[in-house]
């Protein structure tokens, strides 16, 4: 692709915002020879790879390549057999740690989330106990740890151990009166290696020791004392093993380097590679970019598209489709009115799709693979060529021409740009050469954009087939550009409008209008026409579309009631069941009342109208609890019991109370009769009832008489059984089941009952006794004897 249209299309400003993103040297490198290419293939994996590394990014983070250094001078080194240094395998241990530190980032062990940077990631080779052992021997470019060997070790602990003798002999020597006298101060300094004294000059004679150095007056020498020189001699020795044994480490370490060369240069080739993909993903992140729909049959599709380098809060996107019903799009409109701002967009987004970068769009934006782009945007003035304006344009555009009917160009996949084509020369003229070029471009089938200022260019689009005319909208109110691009409508230039604003005299600007001829009249005023039309449309359409967003609004808002009913509704129900619940415990305290009253009187005379009192009492407040809201909706799936069937003595539920019964008497004309529920007598409705089937009865092994199942019988009659059968239930069932049985068993009379709950873990049996304990009505209890059935029985006194 010409890079004098990359140029023009400032893709160069592009790859360097893309550069700041890297973090190594090589990326950087790779983010400036970033081209586009015209393989779509290619292309797709890039943008692929863009993708995954943005989607990386918003998922886990950003993630750092600090340490990724070129190591290819310091492995022909080691290849050759040298040695390197600390500060050079200290940056191979970085290389190395942030191989490590990217792999961790990258690797997922979830399948689903393997894309195409996965294969990047597993290729990495952290040598994770190589870089360890180059930080724990070296600590800094010029420092290596003691323990790096033990012979460093043992040479550092000499180093220590002569330094203190031989400044406890000076120290010694210094607590002389004498020596004292001969120095020029009282200290230790070293020279050449060497511990010395400065001694005064004039005393030289008389201090015995080797002269090292002198300062600059001459008046002062720096001399080893005799006593130490033998000790300094040892202490060299002792550094000279040191740096002996630091070469081993450093040898040892770059032999190490060298066996693992192909894992550290892959690491580094790879960390760079994701480096230089991160940096497109970080950038498409801040720009907000997508992945573009990439075709070949030169249709472009863009939505809401904004040009990358203006700043994202003010520009205005635009929507741009070419090369489906139409391959020419001809601009026209106001100057500064964002025309040129169009075409650049257009075309660095190509370039920047091209390239395998996100471009700055809506969802779903379409672009087309071209073989190359040309674009002619700009003043082209050479004062150096002695060119014109026009002349330089013209120069572009007859290499442009060129270009796109070169044999070469079989395809002819181009994107070609023209700004002002033809400008700067004698209006008719230029006119004319630019329908001729338009002409030519549109017969090869170029897909070409031109912004114009010439009308006969807007007639030219308006009666040519496969021509579009497009116009950048200009506010007659603010008498300001609103930036925005309008497809279908030619443009206005707005100059007399313009010039108003701008303070010319309106006389003038009348004179200037009866100027033109008719016919230019008469079209600038159709466009005028058609602009306000297109406003009121545009309003309208606005209109509809708010109505349509408050209906919406509207029926969100009826939905939402219509939940809050549902859950006030659910609330009132769960209220009225707690209420219920709390009546039958207070009906059945009530029960227990006249039970033990009935037990009371049973041997004596009893208050028998106090009692029909209590009666009466009872039922009043059951009809009063039903009237007030114990109010049952009708289920479409019960069956309605039928009066003619009922009998004296059936099984009924009442549903208004939840409560069963059994039929007192026959219904009457209003379908109204009495049921009797435990020892309360009730007048109720044929509506408020459903018949109960009777349970078959189940007999016991060799006995013939009726037991009471987990569901219970309703009949109170004499004939109960005197076994409650509990097995199989757990504690809380069992419990209530044994309630009821008593109640019952009460009624009925019966003085001795047999509870089954048999063996088993003991669990039911406790909770049964632990129940009968706190009953009143109970007067004992006992296991079972044998033949009784044993601890899986127990027998109850009431």
């Amino acid at each position: 692709m010409n890079k004098k249209a990359l140029h023009t299309l400032e893709f160069d400003k592009i790859i360097d915002r893309l550069t700041g993103y890297a973090g190594s040297d090589k990326g950087r490198e790779y983010c400036e020879k970033l081209c586009p290419i015209s393989d779509i293939e290619k292309i797709k994996q890039r943008q692929k790879e863009t993708g995954d590394a943005l989607a990386r990014i918003i998922r886990d983070g950003s993630v750092s390549f600090y340490g990724c250094n070129d190591p290819g001078f310091y492995l022909k080194r080691t290849s050759a057999g040298g040695s390197l240094s600390m500060a050079e395998l200290l940056k191979i241990s970085y290389l190395l740690k942030a191989a490590g530190r990217v792999r961790k980032y990258g690797t997922d062990t979830k399948e689903e989330r393997r894309d195409t940077l996965s294969g990047y990631f597993d290729s990495l080779v952290p040598l994770t106990p190589l870089a360890d052992e180059i930080t724990r021997c070296i600590l800094s470019e010029d420092e290596m740890a003691d323990d790096a060997s033990p012979g460093l070790k043992n040479a550092r602990r000499k180093i220590g151990l002569l330094n203190e003798k031989i400044r406890s002999v000076m120290n010694s020597m210094l607590s002389n009166a004498s020596v004292r006298d001969h120095l020029q101060e009282a200290v230790i300094t070293v020279r050449q290696g060497r511990y010395c004294f400065p001694v005064r000059s004039e005393f030289k004679s008389q201090f015995p020791g080797m002269v090292h150095d002198q300062s600059g007056s001459g008046a002062t020498l720096f001399i080893e004392p005799a006593a130490v020189v033998e000790i300094n001699n040892e202490l060299r020795e002792a550094e000279l093993a040191e740096m002996a044994e630091q070469e081993k480490v450093l040898a040892s370490l770059s032999a190490e380097v060298s066996v693992n060369e192909e894992d550290i240069r892959n690491d580094f080739y790879t960390l760079s590679e994701l480096d230089f993909i991160f940096a497109k993903g970080m950038m498409a992140s801040d720009m907000n970019g997508m992945e573009p729909v990439l075709n070949v049959d030169g249709r472009i599709n863009l939505r809401k598209a904004r040009h990358p380098l203006l700043d994202p809060k003010k520009v205005v996107p635009i929507d741009v489709i070419l090369g489906d019903e139409y391959d020419q799009l001809i601009i026209t409109g106001p100057n500064t009115g964002g025309k040129t701002v169009s075409l650049k967009t257009v075309g660095l987004l190509t370039v920047m799709a091209q390239a395998g970068l996100h471009i700055p769009a809506g969802d779903r934006s379409e672009l087309a693979v071209f073989n190359d782009v040309y674009a002619d945007i700009g003043d082209e003035q050479s004062i150096e060529q002695s060119l014109s304006t026009f002349s330089s344009h013209m120069t572009n555009i007859v290499y442009i021409m060129g270009q796109v009917d070169s044999p070469q160009k079989a395809n002819r996949q181009a994107l070609v740009l023209f700004d002002e084509l033809c400008a700067g020369t004698d209006p008719s003229e230029g006119a004319a050469l630019a329908t001729a070029i338009l002409s030519k471009l549109h017969r090869d089938g170029i897909r070409t954009m031109a912004t114009t200022h010439y009308p006969e260019l807007k007639v030219y689009a308006l009666s040519t087939d496969g021509v579009e005319n497009a116009s950048c909208e200009f506010s007659l109110e603010t008498l300001s550009p609103t930036y925005r691009l309008l497809i279908g409508i030619p443009g206005k230039s707005n100059a007399f409008a313009i010039s108003g604003k701008l303070g010319l005299p309106q006389e003038l600007i009348d004179d200037a209008s009866s100027r033109m001829e008719e016919g230019d009249r008469s079209f600038e005023d159709l466009i005028s026409d058609l602009e306000e039309k297109r406003l009121s449309m545009e309003e309208d359409r606005e209109t509809i579309r708010r109505e349509k967003q408050a209906i919406e609004d509207l029926k969100k808002q009826t939905a939402e009631a219509g939940d809050a009913v549902s859950r006030k509704k659910d609330d009132i129900i769960k209220k009225a069941n707690l209420e219920a619940a709390q009546i039958l415990k207070e009906a059945k305290e009530k029960a227990d009342e006249v039970i033990r009253n009935f037990n009371k009187y049973g041997n004596g005379h009893p208050d028998m109208a106090k009692l029909e009192k209590e009666r009466m009492a009872i039922g009043d407040a059951m009809r009063e609890h039903a009237k007030r809201g114990a109010v049952q909706a009708d289920d479409p799936n019960r069956k309605k019991t039928d009066p003619k069937k009922l009998k004296i003595g059936d099984d009924v539920m009442v549903l208004s109370m939840n409560l069963k019964g059994t039929v007192h008497t026959l219904p009457d004309d209003r379908g109204n009769f009495e049921v009797m529920m435990g020892i309360m007598r009730s007048k109720v409705n044929i509506k408020d009832v459903a018949l109960i089937e009777e349970s078959k009865p189940s007999f016991s092994k060799g006995k013939n008489k009726r037991k009471v199942t987990a569901t219970g019988s309703y009949n109170k009659s004499a004939t109960m059984s005197p076994e409650l059968m509990l097995l199989g239930m757990n504690s809380d069932e069992a419990i209530q089941a044994l309630d009821k049985y008593l109640d019952d068993a009460v009624l009925a009379h019966l003085e001795t009952v047999r509870i089954v709950h048999g063996k088993g873990t003991g669990v039911l049996r406790k909770a049964v006794h632990d129940y009968l304990r706190r009953q009143k009505r109970v007067s004992s209890f006992h296991l079972g004897e044998f033949g009784e059935g044993d601890s899986g029985v127990t027998i109850v006194e009431l």
